[in-house]
């Protein structure tokens, strides 16, 4: 499977573009939003790990750039952020649309369950 992650951090980037990529998945890195809804139409990817806390655009505005683009309306996203309370994930994905949440920082099991999911799509 091919995989995006958005995130400004990179030490949290690093860590779930490794446990991905020791799991044999391919991923695109991007460190901003910024001209990702671009390569979200041009490529397939079986999911998004996107950050919430992002300057410019945090991952909830981005999210609802994805889901209210024709092509991209059903790109899975799974919001990989350190925002923890149950209230915020709840949030994140009833309210803000996202199709899984995962706190950080991540870990094997946690990246392993949401992959089970976009394998079940």
């Amino acid at each position: 499977m091919r995989f995006a992650v958005v995130d400004d951090s990179a030490v949290d980037r690093h860590l779930l573009v490794s446990l991905l990529q020791d799991m044999g998945h391919d991923v695109d890195v991007f460190e901003s939003s910024e001209g990702v809804l671009s390569k979200l139409t041009k490529e397939q990817y079986s999911a998004v790990f996107l950050d919430i806390v992002m300057p410019q655009q945090d991952g909830y505005k981005f999210l609802r750039a994805i889901r209210s683009h024709p092509e991209l309306a059903q790109q899975h996203v799974i919001f990989c952020s350190s925002k923890k309370t149950p209230l915020e994930m709840k949030y994140g994905i009833e309210k803000a649309g996202a199709n899984d949440y995962i706190t950080k920082p991540v870990s094997r099991d946690m990246v392993m369950g949401a992959l089970q999911k976009v394998s079940v799509l």
